[in-house]
C-alpha cells in the first residue's frame, strides 16, 4: 500500500454480498453519512483554522518591524501544524484516510531562536498555512452544496409524511410553488403533485452520495498533499528503509557464508590435515594403510574444493552475470534433491 502518505493500517473493505447495486444502497451506507458529517464539520473547522492562521500571520507580519514579529510568526506557523494534526485525525476518523504527519520541527541547536528558525524554514509549516487559506472557501462551497442537495432530497422524498404541518400550522394546503400580488397561489397538494415531489426527492437522494463523494475527493487531495510529508521527505524515508533492508540482507549473507565456511569446508580441511598427519606417521610402519589414508584424503580434497566452488557460486554466480536469472535459477534447481520446476517470465 499506501501507503506513501498512508500508514500500515489495513484498508477497510465493504462487504460484497449485497443484493442491491451500489447506486441503490449508497444513500444508506455508512461511508456516505461519514463523508457528509465530514463536510458539515469542515465549515466550523475551516473558520477556526483560517481565522487563527490569518490572525497569527497578520500579527507577525505587522510586528516584523520589531523583534517580536519573528517569534510571533513562528508561533502562528507552529499553531497551524497543531491544527493540521487535528485535520488529519478528522480525515482518519471520518474518511478512513491515513496521512502521516510531517517530520517534527527541530532546531540544529537547543534554544528558542534555533526553533524559530527551523519553523520558518520548514516547508510543512507553510503548506499548513496554505491549506488554511485554500480550504476555507472550498469548505464553504462544499458545505452549501452538500447540505442543499442532502436536505432537499430527503425533505422532498418524505414530503408526504410531513405535509400535514402546512394546514395545521401555516393555514395552507402544502408547499407554495407560486404566488403573485393578485392573490393567485399554486400549492403542491394534489396526489399527483405530491407523488411527483417525492419522485424528485428520490432522484436527489440517490444523486447526493455521489456528489458528496466527489466533493470529499477534493478534501482528500488537499489533506494528503498539504498536510502530509513532502515528496522529498517521503523519498528519504523510503531510501532509509531500503538501505536498512540492504544492510540486513548483506549481514545475513555474511553470517551464512561464515557458517558455511565453518561447518563445511573448514571442517573438512581440519579432518584432511588430521588424516594426512596419521598417514605420515604410518608411512614407514604400514605403507598400505598410509596409501589408503592418502587416497581418502584426496577424496576429501575434491569434496572440499566442490564445497568452496558452490559457496563462491552462491556469493556471485557467474551464470547470473553471463546468462541471466533464468539460467541461474535453473542451475540452483538442478542441484536440489527435491524435484523442482522453474518457470521464468521476464520481459527483459
Amino acid at each position: 500500500m499506501a501507503t506513501d502518505y498512508r500508514s500500515d493500517r489495513p484498508a477497510r473493505t465493504e462487504p460484497r454480498d449485497h443484493f442491491l447495486p451500489p447506486a441503490l444502497r449508497a444513500p444508506l451506507e455508512g461511508r456516505t453519512w461519514r463523508e457528509f458529517c465530514y463536510l458539515l464539520l469542515s465549515l466550523p473547522m475551516s473558520i477556526v483554522f483560517f481565522s487563527f492562521a490569518i490572525t497569527a500571520v497578520s500579527l507577525g507580519a505587522g510586528l516584523l518591524v520589531t523583534f517580536l514579529g519573528i517569534p510571533v510568526l513562528a508561533a502562528g506557523l507552529a499553531g497551524c501544524l497543531g491544527l493540521g494534526a487535528v485535520e488529519r485525525a478528522r480525515a482518519r476518523g471520518l474518511l478512513h484516510l491515513d496521512v502521516a504527519g510531517p517530520a517534527p520541527v527541530r532546531g540544529k541547536k537547543s534554544g528558542l531562536m534555533s526553533w524559530v528558525g527551523a519553523v520558518l524554514k520548514s516547508g510543512a509549516s507553510w503548506r499548513h498555512l496554505l491549506y488554511a487559506v485554500l480550504h476555507f472557501p472550498w469548505a464553504i462551497f462544499a458545505f452549501v452544496v452538500s447540505v442543499t442537495f442532502w436536505v432537499t432530497g430527503w425533505g422532498l422524498l418524505l414530503y408526504p409524511l410531513w405535509r400535514w404541518t402546512f394546514p395545521r400550522f401555516l393555514d395552507q394546503p402544502g408547499i407554495s410553488l407560486y404566488g403573485d400580488a393578485d392573490g393567485t397561489q399554486l400549492y403542491v397538494d394534489t396526489p399527483f403533485e405530491i407523488g411527483a415531489t417525492a419522485a424528485v426527492g428520490l432522484v436527489l437522494v440517490f444523486a447526493s452520495p455521489w456528489l458528496i463523494r466527489s466533493l470529499v475527493s477534493v478534501d482528500r487531495m488537499m489533506v494528503a498533499g498539504l498536510l502530509g510529508p513532502s515528496r522529498l521527505a517521503t523519498r528519504v524515508v523510503e531510501l532509509e528503509s531500503d538501505r536498512g533492508v540492504v544492510v540486513d540482507t548483506a549481514a545475513a549473507d555474511l553470517r551464512r557464508i561464515e557458517r558455511d565456511l565453518h561447518d563445511g569446508a573448514q571442517a573438512r580441511l581440519v579432518a584432511l590435515a588430521m588424516d594426512l598427519g596419521l598417514a605420515k606417521e604410518k608411512l614407514t610402519e604400514d605403507p598400505e594403510a598410509a596409501a589408503r589414508m592418502v587416497d581418502e584424503a584426496h577424496g576429501e580434497v575434491k569434496v572440499a574444493l566442490q564445497e568452496l566452488r558452490d559457496l563462491a557460486r552462491g556469493i556471485h554466480p557467474a551464470v547470473l552475470t553471463d546468462r541471466g536469472l533464468d539460467a541461474a535459477l535453473s542451475s540452483v534447481a538442478s542441484r536440489c534433491t527435491v524435484p523442482v520446476t522453474v518457470e521464468v517470465d521476464l520481459p527483459a
